[in-house]
């Protein structure tokens, strides 16, 4: 209505303006109508400013919501006291591992450890945990705090759920189990196995993920909308290869780690995106040689 209203105003002044110039003033006349033309076209970006930044971009659904989020939270900080607990293996058991049990696609996992390669990707598992206060520098961001950060712990929890979930009920040996290089002390502990499927990767595709997802959602007009994807891929690429290398987790359970972690980062703040297909009028101002020119359009905003 505001927008209606401005140009139907500066309409009706510009009319009344042209009618009170004499006609051989044509340029008075063209330069007069420029500037108003100039007024409309101002007042429409301003107000259509104003009324964007209104616009909300996510709404939490809390019959839905709270639910997921609290038995996510409540299982998994109950399962992570269970599954990094687990009783110890015999010395038999690890001696009577076979590598020629794993599947052929994983077998080459059981030979690789490297040490430096487990450091690194707890480096990036701690820091990728509170990574997503960056979100809050962007002021549009910042606005909608507590949604964001609503959203993101709803996210982490429902990885939190699949991951210990599956880690609580299933006995997958790590790698480093098969290796005969590795000390028998860490061989048997019971947290080698934990290797289905590999958490810190999913942990941190959720969380670059989720961040990724924000900065296009809050700023869908960026030009460079692939940046923090690609960024996102090569932090939880690095991740996986990092945990692959540390002969913590089979190829199988670094794949289904990864498409747990960035369909989770993505598609829970994309379930509560607020839909703008809506139609709704637009108001143009331009010249067409020195005749002014004033259009109203019917679209669908996207």
């Amino acid at each position: 209505m505001r927008n209606l209203f401005t140009l139907v105003t500066l309409s009706l002044l510009h009319l009344y303006v042209y009618a009170q110039i004499p006609a051989d003033s044509s340029y008075v006349l063209r330069d007069t109508s420029h500037r108003i033309v100039d007024s409309i076209n101002q007042s429409l970006i301003t107000t259509n400013a104003i009324r964007d930044s209104k616009i909300k971009v996510y709404k939490l659904k809390p019959a839905s919501d709270i639910p997921i989020t609290a038995i996510g939270t409540g299982w998994s900080l109950y399962a992570f006291t269970k599954i990094y607990s687990k009783d110890k293996s015999s010395e038999e058991d690890i001696l009577s591992l076979d590598i020629n049990d794993i599947p052929s696609f994983d077998r080459h996992g059981a030979k690789v450890y490297h040490s430096k390669a487990n450091e690194v990707g707890d480096l990036l598992f701690y820091g990728s945990m509170p990574l997503p206060v960056i979100l809050m520098l962007d002021k549009k961001i910042r606005k909608d705090a507590f949604r964001v950060a609503f959203l993101y712990l709803e996210s982490m929890s429902v990885t939190g759920l699949l991951y210990t979930g599956s880690v609580y009920l299933t006995n997958r040996y790590r790698p480093y189990a098969y290796n005969p290089n590795m000390p028998m002390d860490q061989r048997t502990r019971g947290g080698a196995k934990n290797s289905f499927f590999a958490g810190h990767v999913a942990l941190i595709g959720t969380s670059t993920f989720f961040i990724a997802k924000m900065i296009n959602d809050y700023h869908p007009e960026g030009k460079a909308r692939w940046v923090p994807f690609t960024l996102a891929g090569i932090a939880t690429g690095t991740a996986a290869v990092m945990r692959y290398l540390g002969g913590q987790h089979f190829l199988s359970d670094i794949l289904l780690g990864t498409a747990v972690g960035v369909l989770s980062g993505i598609l829970v703040p994309h379930v509560h995106k607020i839909k703008t297909d809506e139609p709704r009028l637009s108001f143009t101002a331009s010249y067409l040689g020195n005749t002014p020119q004033f259009g109203i359009v019917y679209k669908l905003t996207k």
